[in-house]
């Protein structure tokens, strides 16, 4: 049912492409766009990941509101390993962060930042 929903055709070739990723990609991208009101949002196809990812930027009020931010998003169920994680860098060419979005069965998400190599907190 995914399909009737107007969101659906911006991630139509993703999902179709990747069918056990649908869901997670369907509710972050709808987070990202419409609660969290980022800009400029866009569906990659993360190929050698096998799945689809999002990028864009925060709403303008946000302090790094001009940077292209990555956003992978991934089911609760999922096993994910350093070498996926590295491979999803690698698939986006290395930017210096991802946002994992992690969608559980409820539909809550809950977004974690990591980083490329060690980066020191911000103070």
């Amino acid at each position: 049912m995914l399909e009737i929903h107007p969101s659906y055709p911006a991630l139509a070739s993703v999902a179709e492409k990747y069918p056990t990723h649908r869901g997670s990609l369907f509710q972050t991208y709808n987070d990202i766009l419409l609660a969290q009101q980022w800009r400029d949002v866009q569906v990659i196809d993360l190929g050698q990941c096998k799945r689809g990812a999002l990028q864009g930027k925060k709403p303008r009020t946000a302090a790094d509101a001009d940077l292209l931010l990555h956003i992978v998003p991934c089911s609760l169920a999922e096993s994910i390993s350093l070498a996926w994680i590295q491979d999803v860098f690698a698939a986006l060419v290395n930017p210096p962060s991802i946002y994992l979005a992690v969608v559980s069965d409820d539909s809550s998400i809950v977004y974690y930042k990591l980083s490329s190599g060690i980066v020191k907190p911000s103070i």
